[in-house]
Protein backbone atom coordinates (compact mmCIF):
# COMPACT_ATOMS: atom_id res chain seq x y z
CA UNK A 1 0.00 0.00 0.00
CA UNK A 2 1.61 3.44 -1.08
CA UNK A 3 2.20 5.91 1.31
CA UNK A 4 -0.68 8.35 0.85
CA UNK A 5 -3.17 5.37 0.93
CA UNK A 6 -1.49 4.38 4.33
CA UNK A 7 -1.57 8.05 5.68
CA UNK A 8 -5.72 8.12 4.55
CA UNK A 9 -5.80 5.06 7.63
CA UNK A 10 -4.28 7.18 10.34
CA UNK A 11 -6.02 8.54 12.59
CA UNK A 12 -3.66 11.50 13.25
CA UNK A 13 -3.93 12.30 9.67
CA UNK A 14 -8.09 13.80 10.20
CA UNK A 15 -6.74 16.46 13.29
CA UNK A 16 -6.57 20.10 13.43
CA UNK A 17 -6.65 22.33 15.30
CA UNK A 18 -9.16 25.21 15.53
CA UNK A 19 -9.69 28.81 17.21
CA UNK A 20 -12.30 28.61 19.93
CA UNK A 21 -13.87 31.33 18.73
CA UNK A 22 -14.54 29.84 15.30
CA UNK A 23 -16.56 27.56 17.37
CA UNK A 24 -20.57 28.86 16.96
CA UNK A 25 -22.54 28.73 19.73
CA UNK A 26 -25.75 30.43 18.22
CA UNK A 27 -26.95 29.94 14.56
CA UNK A 28 -26.30 33.16 12.44
CA UNK A 29 -30.02 34.69 11.58
CA UNK A 30 -31.47 35.07 9.01
CA UNK A 31 -29.77 31.38 7.86
CA UNK A 32 -29.36 32.51 4.29
CA UNK A 33 -26.24 34.79 5.33
CA UNK A 34 -24.43 31.48 6.82
CA UNK A 35 -21.27 31.49 4.46
CA UNK A 36 -21.15 28.72 2.46
CA UNK A 37 -17.51 27.12 0.92
CA UNK A 38 -18.00 25.70 -2.44
CA UNK A 39 -15.45 22.78 -3.43
CA UNK A 40 -15.56 21.82 -6.97
CA UNK A 41 -14.30 18.55 -7.66
CA UNK A 42 -13.59 18.80 -11.54
CA UNK A 43 -10.96 21.46 -11.05
CA UNK A 44 -10.67 21.51 -6.87
CA UNK A 45 -11.71 24.88 -7.05
CA UNK A 46 -13.02 26.90 -4.29
CA UNK A 47 -15.17 29.66 -3.75
CA UNK A 48 -16.51 31.35 -0.70
CA UNK A 49 -20.11 32.85 -1.26
CA UNK A 50 -23.22 32.60 0.80
CA UNK A 51 -26.99 30.08 1.43
CA UNK A 52 -28.42 32.70 -1.16
CA UNK A 53 -26.46 31.10 -3.85
CA UNK A 54 -26.62 27.67 -2.94
CA UNK A 55 -29.07 26.37 -5.58
CA UNK A 56 -27.16 28.32 -8.15
CA UNK A 57 -24.28 25.96 -7.80
CA UNK A 58 -26.41 23.08 -8.36
CA UNK A 59 -27.45 20.90 -11.83
CA UNK A 60 -30.85 21.19 -12.46
CA UNK A 61 -31.62 17.33 -12.74
CA UNK A 62 -30.50 16.46 -9.55
CA UNK A 63 -32.25 14.96 -6.72
CA UNK A 64 -32.04 16.47 -3.03
CA UNK A 65 -32.27 13.99 -0.63
CA UNK A 66 -33.43 15.85 2.74
CA UNK A 67 -33.34 13.81 6.49
CA UNK A 68 -36.58 14.45 8.29
CA UNK A 69 -35.15 13.92 11.67
CA UNK A 70 -36.42 15.48 14.72
CA UNK A 71 -34.52 16.35 17.68
CA UNK A 72 -35.78 15.85 20.63
CA UNK A 73 -35.54 17.40 24.49
CA UNK A 74 -33.58 14.28 25.28
CA UNK A 75 -31.94 15.61 28.61
CA UNK A 76 -33.80 14.91 31.99
CA UNK A 77 -32.78 15.70 35.31
CA UNK A 78 -34.27 13.44 38.08
CA UNK A 79 -33.41 11.98 41.77
CA UNK A 80 -32.53 8.35 42.56
CA UNK A 81 -35.36 7.24 45.25
CA UNK A 82 -33.01 4.53 46.73
CA UNK A 83 -30.35 6.50 48.12
CA UNK A 84 -27.17 4.25 49.23
CA UNK A 85 -24.13 4.98 51.22
CA UNK A 86 -21.74 5.50 48.10
CA UNK A 87 -24.54 6.98 46.09
CA UNK A 88 -25.43 10.32 45.00
CA UNK A 89 -29.36 11.58 44.67
CA UNK A 90 -29.03 13.50 41.35
CA UNK A 91 -29.44 12.15 37.83
CA UNK A 92 -28.90 13.49 34.33
CA UNK A 93 -30.87 11.20 31.67
CA UNK A 94 -30.14 11.31 27.72
CA UNK A 95 -32.86 9.18 25.78
CA UNK A 96 -30.88 7.87 23.03
CA UNK A 97 -33.32 5.26 21.32
CA UNK A 98 -36.43 3.42 21.43
CA UNK A 99 -36.11 -0.26 21.82
CA UNK A 100 -39.57 -1.50 22.07
CA UNK A 101 -42.55 -0.31 23.40
CA UNK A 102 -42.05 1.40 26.83
CA UNK A 103 -38.14 0.35 26.69
CA UNK A 104 -35.80 2.33 26.05
CA UNK A 105 -32.12 2.78 26.27
CA UNK A 106 -30.65 5.57 27.73
CA UNK A 107 -27.07 7.19 29.27
CA UNK A 108 -27.40 8.21 32.63
CA UNK A 109 -24.69 10.20 34.90
CA UNK A 110 -25.03 9.15 38.40
CA UNK A 111 -24.64 5.79 40.74
CA UNK A 112 -27.33 3.45 39.42
CA UNK A 113 -27.91 -0.49 39.17
CA UNK A 114 -30.45 -2.64 37.79
CA UNK A 115 -33.52 -2.14 39.91
CA UNK A 116 -32.79 1.20 40.85
CA UNK A 117 -36.10 3.67 40.44
CA UNK A 118 -34.88 7.23 39.55
CA UNK A 119 -38.02 10.29 39.57
CA UNK A 120 -38.41 12.51 36.79
CA UNK A 121 -40.31 15.08 37.50
CA UNK A 122 -43.59 13.10 38.62
CA UNK A 123 -42.54 10.28 36.12
CA UNK A 124 -40.55 6.62 37.64
CA UNK A 125 -37.93 4.94 35.53
CA UNK A 126 -36.70 1.56 36.28
CA UNK A 127 -32.78 0.32 35.17
CA UNK A 128 -33.69 -2.80 34.20
CA UNK A 129 -30.70 -3.90 32.29
CA UNK A 130 -26.85 -2.17 32.23
CA UNK A 131 -25.57 -1.94 28.87
CA UNK A 132 -21.92 -0.38 30.05
CA UNK A 133 -20.25 3.02 29.10
CA UNK A 134 -23.03 4.76 31.57
CA UNK A 135 -26.07 3.21 29.03
CA UNK A 136 -28.76 1.21 30.51
CA UNK A 137 -32.31 0.00 29.30
CA UNK A 138 -34.84 1.68 31.06
CA UNK A 139 -38.83 1.86 31.56
CA UNK A 140 -41.27 4.32 32.39
CA UNK A 141 -43.99 4.44 35.21
CA UNK A 142 -46.68 6.87 36.22
CA UNK A 143 -46.19 5.33 40.01
CA UNK A 144 -43.28 4.15 41.98
CA UNK A 145 -44.29 1.03 42.35
CA UNK A 146 -43.73 1.00 38.69
CA UNK A 147 -47.14 -0.67 37.93
CA UNK A 148 -48.71 1.97 35.57
CA UNK A 149 -46.49 2.02 32.82
CA UNK A 150 -45.95 5.15 30.53
CA UNK A 151 -47.42 5.27 26.75
CA UNK A 152 -45.56 5.85 23.87
CA UNK A 153 -47.22 8.92 23.68
CA UNK A 154 -47.02 9.85 26.53
CA UNK A 155 -43.37 9.20 27.22
CA UNK A 156 -42.54 11.49 24.30
CA UNK A 157 -44.96 14.46 25.57
CA UNK A 158 -43.70 14.00 28.86
CA UNK A 159 -39.76 14.60 27.43
CA UNK A 160 -41.48 17.66 25.13
CA UNK A 161 -42.65 19.51 28.46
CA UNK A 162 -39.62 18.61 30.65
CA UNK A 163 -36.68 17.89 28.71
CA UNK A 164 -33.81 19.85 27.63
CA UNK A 165 -32.55 20.15 24.11
CA UNK A 166 -28.94 18.22 24.50
CA UNK A 167 -26.75 20.66 22.69
CA UNK A 168 -23.18 18.93 21.65
CA UNK A 169 -20.90 19.12 23.94
CA UNK A 170 -18.94 21.58 22.68
CA UNK A 171 -21.58 24.43 22.70
CA UNK A 172 -20.55 25.67 26.50
CA UNK A 173 -23.67 27.29 27.13
CA UNK A 174 -27.64 25.76 28.75
CA UNK A 175 -29.58 24.99 25.85
CA UNK A 176 -33.05 27.87 26.11
CA UNK A 177 -36.41 27.84 23.74
CA UNK A 178 -34.47 29.10 20.97
CA UNK A 179 -32.78 25.64 20.90
CA UNK A 180 -36.14 24.13 20.61
CA UNK A 181 -36.91 25.48 17.24
CA UNK A 182 -33.10 26.78 15.87
CA UNK A 183 -31.70 23.43 16.48
CA UNK A 184 -34.26 21.49 13.77
CA UNK A 185 -34.83 21.72 10.73
CA UNK A 186 -37.95 23.64 9.13
CA UNK A 187 -39.11 20.37 7.81
CA UNK A 188 -38.44 18.16 10.94
CA UNK A 189 -41.23 15.82 11.40
CA UNK A 190 -40.74 12.36 12.66
CA UNK A 191 -39.14 12.43 16.62
CA UNK A 192 -36.11 10.67 17.72
CA UNK A 193 -32.78 12.59 17.22
CA UNK A 194 -30.69 13.61 19.90
CA UNK A 195 -28.95 15.80 17.64
CA UNK A 196 -29.37 17.70 14.06
CA UNK A 197 -28.53 16.79 10.59
CA UNK A 198 -26.90 20.44 10.83
CA UNK A 199 -27.01 21.30 6.94
CA UNK A 200 -30.70 21.51 6.90
CA UNK A 201 -30.33 24.27 9.84
CA UNK A 202 -29.27 26.31 6.95
CA UNK A 203 -32.74 26.61 5.14
CA UNK A 204 -35.90 28.76 6.13
CA UNK A 205 -39.08 27.49 5.29
CA UNK A 206 -38.93 30.30 2.37
CA UNK A 207 -35.99 28.73 0.87
CA UNK A 208 -36.78 25.26 1.53
CA UNK A 209 -39.92 25.79 -0.30
CA UNK A 210 -38.14 27.65 -3.77
CA UNK A 211 -35.84 24.08 -3.59
CA UNK A 212 -38.63 21.85 -3.90
CA UNK A 213 -40.13 24.34 -6.60
CA UNK A 214 -36.97 23.73 -8.32
CA UNK A 215 -35.82 20.36 -8.33
CA UNK A 216 -36.99 16.80 -7.02
CA UNK A 217 -36.74 16.14 -3.16
CA UNK A 218 -36.66 13.21 -1.46
CA UNK A 219 -37.05 12.26 2.35
CA UNK A 220 -35.58 9.88 4.55
CA UNK A 221 -35.75 9.45 8.27
CA UNK A 222 -32.14 9.06 10.38
CA UNK A 223 -32.51 9.53 13.78
CA UNK A 224 -29.14 10.84 14.84
CA UNK A 225 -27.38 9.57 18.08
CA UNK A 226 -24.74 11.26 20.53
CA UNK A 227 -22.31 8.74 18.96
CA UNK A 228 -22.27 11.29 15.69
CA UNK A 229 -20.08 13.30 18.24
CA UNK A 230 -17.88 10.43 19.50
CA UNK A 231 -14.32 10.53 18.58
CA UNK A 232 -12.58 7.94 16.53
CA UNK A 233 -9.89 6.54 19.22
CA UNK A 234 -7.96 3.59 17.28
CA UNK A 235 -4.61 4.38 15.24
CA UNK A 236 -6.01 2.65 12.67
CA UNK A 237 -9.12 4.20 11.63
CA UNK A 238 -10.56 1.00 9.89
CA UNK A 239 -10.51 -0.32 13.27
CA UNK A 240 -13.30 1.69 14.67
CA UNK A 241 -16.34 0.39 15.31
CA UNK A 242 -18.97 2.23 13.60
CA UNK A 243 -22.19 3.37 16.02
CA UNK A 244 -25.34 1.99 14.68
CA UNK A 245 -28.49 4.76 13.93
CA UNK A 246 -32.03 3.83 12.92
CA UNK A 247 -33.41 5.01 9.74
CA UNK A 248 -36.21 4.48 7.67
CA UNK A 249 -36.69 5.34 3.65
CA UNK A 250 -40.03 5.83 2.61
CA UNK A 251 -41.52 3.97 -0.62
CA UNK A 252 -41.51 6.67 -2.64
CA UNK A 253 -37.65 8.00 -1.62
CA UNK A 254 -36.81 4.66 -3.04
CA UNK A 255 -38.06 5.37 -6.35
CA UNK A 256 -36.92 8.60 -6.82
CA UNK A 257 -33.28 7.36 -5.70
CA UNK A 258 -33.39 4.34 -7.77
CA UNK A 259 -34.59 6.15 -11.09
CA UNK A 260 -32.50 9.29 -11.04
CA UNK A 261 -29.14 10.09 -12.61
CA UNK A 262 -27.48 12.43 -10.07
CA UNK A 263 -27.76 12.74 -5.92
CA UNK A 264 -27.62 15.61 -3.85
CA UNK A 265 -27.36 14.81 -0.25
CA UNK A 266 -28.22 17.78 2.07
CA UNK A 267 -26.17 16.35 5.53
CA UNK A 268 -23.72 13.29 6.32
CA UNK A 269 -27.00 11.58 7.64
CA UNK A 270 -28.88 11.64 4.67
CA UNK A 271 -25.17 10.41 3.14
CA UNK A 272 -25.28 7.48 5.17
CA UNK A 273 -28.81 6.36 4.26
CA UNK A 274 -28.68 6.69 0.39
CA UNK A 275 -25.49 4.56 0.54
CA UNK A 276 -26.29 1.99 3.24
CA UNK A 277 -29.18 1.04 0.91
CA UNK A 278 -27.16 1.41 -2.63
CA UNK A 279 -24.92 -1.44 -0.65
CA UNK A 280 -27.69 -3.61 0.79
CA UNK A 281 -31.34 -2.22 -0.38
CA UNK A 282 -32.47 -2.11 2.76
CA UNK A 283 -35.16 0.55 3.46
CA UNK A 284 -34.91 0.50 7.49
CA UNK A 285 -33.15 -0.75 10.23
CA UNK A 286 -29.86 -0.05 11.65
CA UNK A 287 -27.09 2.41 9.61
CA UNK A 288 -23.99 1.13 10.44
CA UNK A 289 -21.93 2.65 7.24
CA UNK A 290 -18.26 3.95 7.94
CA UNK A 291 -17.66 6.03 4.81
CA UNK A 292 -14.26 7.12 4.49
CA UNK A 293 -11.01 7.92 1.61
CA UNK A 294 -11.00 4.03 1.13
CA UNK A 295 -14.70 2.97 1.40
CA UNK A 296 -16.06 6.08 -0.89
CA UNK A 297 -19.58 7.18 -2.19
CA UNK A 298 -21.51 4.88 -4.73
CA UNK A 299 -24.50 6.34 -5.83
CA UNK A 300 -24.18 10.36 -4.38
CA UNK A 301 -22.57 13.05 -6.47
CA UNK A 302 -22.70 15.90 -3.96
CA UNK A 303 -22.93 17.07 -0.46
CA UNK A 304 -23.70 19.70 1.75
CA UNK A 305 -22.23 19.59 5.23
CA UNK A 306 -21.11 21.38 8.02
CA UNK A 307 -17.25 21.99 9.17
CA UNK A 308 -16.72 18.77 11.48
CA UNK A 309 -14.98 18.21 14.54
CA UNK A 310 -10.82 16.76 14.01
CA UNK A 311 -10.69 12.66 14.35
CA UNK A 312 -14.56 12.37 14.16
CA UNK A 313 -16.29 9.76 11.33
CA UNK A 314 -17.59 12.73 9.74
CA UNK A 315 -14.46 14.48 8.94
CA UNK A 316 -13.41 11.21 7.42
CA UNK A 317 -16.84 10.97 5.33
CA UNK A 318 -16.01 14.04 3.77
CA UNK A 319 -12.74 13.12 3.00
CA UNK A 320 -14.40 10.07 0.94
CA UNK A 321 -15.31 12.65 -1.34
CA UNK A 322 -12.93 14.61 -1.86
CA UNK A 323 -9.91 12.78 -0.50
CA UNK A 324 -7.56 13.53 2.29
CA UNK A 325 -5.03 16.03 1.21
CA UNK A 326 -8.26 18.23 -0.34
CA UNK A 327 -9.98 18.09 2.79
CA UNK A 328 -7.10 19.24 4.70
CA UNK A 329 -6.62 21.87 2.22
CA UNK A 330 -10.24 23.19 2.21
CA UNK A 331 -10.33 22.82 6.15
CA UNK A 332 -7.02 25.01 6.12
CA UNK A 333 -8.74 27.69 3.98
CA UNK A 334 -11.93 27.45 5.88
CA UNK A 335 -10.00 28.80 9.11
CA UNK A 336 -8.16 31.39 7.53
CA UNK A 337 -11.05 32.70 6.25
CA UNK A 338 -12.46 32.28 9.58
CA UNK A 339 -15.32 30.15 8.22
CA UNK A 340 -17.99 29.43 11.38
CA UNK A 341 -17.55 25.43 12.59
CA UNK A 342 -19.30 22.84 13.45
CA UNK A 343 -23.80 22.31 14.41
CA UNK A 344 -24.53 26.03 14.25
CA UNK A 345 -21.93 27.11 11.71
CA UNK A 346 -21.14 27.74 8.25
CA UNK A 347 -21.42 24.92 5.71
CA UNK A 348 -19.70 23.93 2.35
CA UNK A 349 -20.44 22.39 -0.58
CA UNK A 350 -18.89 19.60 -2.52
CA UNK A 351 -19.58 19.11 -6.22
Amino acid sequence: MSKMRMNELLLESYDYDLPKELIALNPIMPQENARLLVYDRKDHSITHTTFRDFAKFLPKETLLVFNDTKVIPARIYGKKLQKEALGGGKIEALFHKEIMENLYLMQLKGRLKIGNIVEFVGVFAKILKDCGMGFKEVSFFRDEKCLLPLSRQEFFDFLEQFGHIPLPPYIKREDNQEDRVNYNSVFAKNVGAIAAPTASLHFNQEAFKALQRDFESAFVTLHVGAGTFIGVSTENILEHKMHQETFVIPKESVEKIKKVSHITAIGTTATRVVEYFARTKQTQGECDLFLHPQNKPIITNALLTNFHLPKTTLLMLVASFVGLEETKRIYKQAIEEKYRFYSYGDGMLVL
